[in-house]
């Protein structure tokens, strides 16, 4: 199992699936993060928190945390 968070800069993956419970997927699907769904990862902090992807033709930042969430292929 890959996650966002594993990806490396420059990548772009697809969505397998969201794990995480009630609120916290609820929130990352908000994002537009969902299953299927391409994202470009485009930048990482120098610590590694957050991630900058781009979903859907917009740029967003997610915590590593929520990155770990989300296994990609």
């Amino acid at each position: 199992m890959k996650t966002l968070r594993e990806t490396k800069i420059g990548k772009t993956v697809k969505v397998v699936k969201l794990h995480g419970e009630g609120p916290v997927k609820r929130r990352i699907m908000d994002m537009g993060i969902t299953k299927g769904v391409e994202v470009y990862v485009r930048k990482v902090a120098p610590l590694g928190d957050p991630i900058e992807v781009t979903v859907r033709g917009y740029e967003l930042s997610l915590r590593k945390a929520d990155a770990e969430m989300i296994e990609v292929e």
